[in-house]
């Protein structure tokens, strides 16, 4: 086996963690996608079925794990922070605490699976201090419900479509390459334009 054919082996593990930890923090690589591309992998032999789904489903419990921390840390005052105004703003912390006085868990539970509610939910839950063992218990529910939805899905999918196993590696060829190039630029964007905003401040 050469060491090209042992990279494609071993990237494709990397690049679906680190795109899970980078679009939880903002930047354009949805979860859901991401899920979907996993399963795709697995159907097409990319990557074996239980190391995949085990590194996705770390990959989703640290990033949960995460933006529960942040929420945790900041309490209140996320809202103020320059770096996370975009994803939660001040009237949809205060509805989703009053949520969680009302329904406790099933807003974590039945959140975790919205994509675009995900993250402030996530958060949410930090800020409301709730305890990390019960965090983590509902959390890692939810996650594996949403893992088993969207790479099933693309599991599905990678075996009904018709789909060439070197079109796959192609793209992920691509994936990757972008991932290096995008990564980057996005966080040298969102310094530039913290430090602009905090400026005009």
């Amino acid at each position: 086996m050469d060491e090209n054919s042992l990279l494609m082996q071993q990237a494709p593990y990397l690049g679906i963690f680190l795109l899970l930890i980078l679009g939880a923090f903002g930047l354009p690589f949805p979860e859901d996608g991401i899920l979907l591309w996993s399963g795709l992998l697995v159907a097409q032999s990319i990557m074996k079925p239980l190391p995949g789904l085990l590194v996705v489903y770390i990959g989703l419990l640290t990033t949960d794990f995460l933006l529960y921390s942040i929420g945790k840390r900041y309490g209140r005052k996320l809202i103020e922070h320059r770096t996370f105004q975009n994803f939660i703003s001040p009237a949809r912390l205060s509805q989703l605490e009053g949520k969680f006085e009302k329904w406790g868990n099933w807003v974590l539970l039945t959140g975790r699976l919205c994509w675009g509610v995900r993250a402030q939910v996530l958060m949410a839950a930090g800020v409301m201090r709730m305890p990390w063992p019960k965090f983590l218990m509902t959390d890692a529910l939810a996650a594996c419900l949403t893992m088993t939805l969207w790479v099933g899905i693309g599991c599905w999918g990678g075996l009904h479509v018709p789909v060439l196993r070197e079109d796959i590696l192609r793209i992920q060829k691509i994936i990757l390459v972008a991932l290096a190039v995008i990564t980057p630029v996005a966080m040298l964007f969102r310094f530039y334009k913290n430090r602009f905003v905090g400026r005009r401040r």
